[in-house]
């Protein structure tokens, strides 16, 4: 038990006795409760609510009974049933038909409705897209598609997407992208940096893993749309201690396989660097809309592995719930009581009630149900068995 000595003890002495002598009598155990708190620090104060016994069934949390405001990380894996690996991909004939000069929507299974992510090509001046020359009706879905996603991830003073050269440095300008568009839904919050990984195939079995260089987590570059990383080949070492393994930062031309954006749910890919690592060339003519993302959905059903996580940030609140000895022992079930008069059913019910807590709802002040809780199993109480139950609310 802590002790008050010195002046705060000869303070709260007087304290005490100055509001017994106002009392007249009419002591109230909450303003001792009062008194004593001003001398005393953190976890040795006293509750001025939690101690009261309840007799109804309703009990008001104590001042000590509710811990809010925090905040939890949690990650899970990014795809549908939050797996963490997706292996197989299909798009839908009739969405090809409808948008596929645009983009390609990538499902896990043939028979799901619930998109996993998306796939589409863009081109500075339109290239890979029928041109006005050719179709007075040409919509360059090419062209639009790299200045939508310009206009969404770049400051207004770049004009193009900038890679890494050999040299660590962005200096390489992309004339053209390969995008792939997490479906909002996957990510919630934002995809988890340093917890994805893309395999590609491509022509004569050549294949590449692209991971970022996330590597704990930290940017040295925010830019409009948030955090930046750059796109590099190597392993994330799942199942080992290893931490991820960069391979090299550019493909073998040099230049680098694109940028990251984990808050938006973006993944720019180079497609020059990919041709010259696994063989894959977008058709740049512009006799026809050649849909080039259709050679990176692919590459990617080649490479059979898509693994990534999703991270967010969780609210969450904690509520002890406390049942003591002479509490919470008689239950409202009709079957414990009988005749007209409402008598208990036995005279057991009376000296040594058992009852079992199977659930425990959470109230405001106008007794309206906010939440309801579940215990794994019933919980048996009685005068002599006390319960605590933390219930966990995120929001």
């Amino acid at each position: 038990m802590p002790q008050i000595t010195g002046q705060d003890g000869r303070n709260l002495t007087s304290a005490i006795q100055g509001y017994l002598n106002g009392s007249a009598g009419a002591v109230q155990s909450e303003q001792l409760v009062n008194i004593l708190n001003d001398y005393l620090q953190g976890g040795d104060k006293i509750s001025a609510a939690g101690g009261n016994i309840n007799n109804g069934i309703f009990k008001k949390f104590g001042e000590f009974d509710t811990v809010t405001g925090k905040v939890e990380v949690v990650t899970t894996g990014l795809w549908t049933g939050d797996t963490g690996s997706l292996t197989t991909f299909f798009t839908s004939s009739a969405q090809v038909t409808n948008s596929g000069n645009y983009y390609y929507n990538v499902y896990n299974s043939a028979a799901t409705s619930s998109v996993q992510f998306a796939v589409a090509y863009g081109h500075v001046s339109g290239s890979g897209s029928v041109s006005l020359a050719n179709n007075d009706d040409a919509k360059l879905p090419s062209k639009a598609t790299y200045n939508q996603y310009r206009t969404v991830l770049l400051d207004q003073t770049d004009a193009l997407f900038t890679v890494l050269n050999s040299s660590g440095v962005e200096a390489v300008d992309l004339s053209d992208i390969y995008v792939i568009n997490l479906a909002r839904a996957r990510y919630k919050e934002s995809i988890d940096a340093g917890n994805w990984s893309l395999n590609l195939s491509g022509s004569a079995g050549k294949e590449v893993t692209l991971i970022d260089n996330s590597g704990k987590k930290f940017s040295d570059k925010v830019g409009k749309a948030g955090r930046v990383f750059d796109v590099v080949s190597g392993s994330l070492n799942l199942g080992t201690d290893s931490a991820a393994t960069i391979n090299s930062t550019t493909s073998s031309n040099g230049e680098g396989w694109g940028k990251f954006y984990p808050d938006q749910g973006f993944i720019i890919l180079n497609p020059t660097a990919i041709s010259a690592s696994i063989g894959l060339e977008p058709d740049l003519g512009v006799n026809a809309d050649k849909e080039n993302h259709k050679q990176i959905y692919n590459a990617i059903v080649a490479g059979k592995d898509f693994e990534a996580r999703r991270t967010e940030n969780v609210s969450t609140s904690h509520y002890f719930v406390r049942a003591t000895n002479r509490e919470f022992n008689y239950s409202n079930n009709p079957t414990f009581i009988s005749g007209s008069d409402n008598t208990l059913r036995y005279d057991a019910f009376k000296r040594d009630p058992k009852i079992f807590i199977t659930s425990v709802g959470l109230y405001n002040d106008a007794s309206e149900l906010l939440a309801v809780a579940k215990t794994s199993q019933p919980i048996q109480k009685s005068f002599d068995k006390e319960v605590l139950i933390k219930v966990k609310l995120d929001f």
